[in-house]
């Protein structure tokens, strides 16, 4: 073995001292990042903020419909219901905001299909459904769910049959839905089978 013409590094040397001061290093470090976090992410940009020349003008979310409390039009007996992933901005420009959201059983174990549905402010001030974008009964779980630019996304994956297990859906499907003519018009991209 060819000796190093290097000297021994520091940090080679296991004493308490040099211990002390790596645990301070850390913690000084994550305590650092903990101030600095960006603001909230739910955040929105105000009306007097114009977006830059080119780009599309920020999604307004910003007194969006609460999906706590609603009951949605999906059976799920004693074991009740469970929000899952949701999505906000102003699908139908009226300039308020509606909210997606993908809602399922509170199963506690396996694959519950979701259901996906459209918020809106009713005449008061509760949230109420207004549309029904996937039905639970077509057994999809919602992979992502997005509204960008007045158009909801979302990723679903299901089953090519009744025989493939709930826990493994082997097809994939991106669709989109635009408030056209007074109803929400679906557009999907090529199916992908063997997710």
């Amino acid at each position: 073995m060819q000796p190093s013409v290097l000297p021994d590094l520091a940090h080679n040397d296991s004493r308490a001292m040099h211990w002390l001061a790596t645990a301070a290093a850390v913690f000084a470090t994550v305590a650092v990042a903990g101030l600095l976090q960006p603001g909230d992410p739910t955040a929105t940009a105000s009306a007097a903020t114009a977006a830059p020349a080119g780009t599309a003008a920020p999604e307004v979310t910003a007194g969006a419909p609460d999906p706590t409390g609603v009951v949605f039009p999906l059976t799920c007996g004693s074991v009740g219901q469970a929000v899952g992933r949701q999505a906000r901005g102003d699908l139908d420009g009226d300039g308020k905001p509606e909210t997606v959201v993908a809602v399922h059983c509170a199963a506690g174990s396996g694959t519950p299909p979701d259901g996906v549905y459209v918020l809106t402010h009713g005449s008061g001030a509760a949230p109420r459904v207004v549309a029904t974008l996937v039905d639970p009964a077509l057994r999809l779980t919602v992979g992502e769910l997005a509204v960008e630019n007045a158009v909801v996304s979302a990723t679903t994956l299901g089953y090519s049959s009744d025989q493939v297990p709930s826990c493994c859906p082997d097809q994939r499907e991106e669709t989109t839905w635009r408030w056209s003519g007074g109803a929400f018009v679906r557009s999907v991209a090529r199916p992908d089978a063997g997710v």
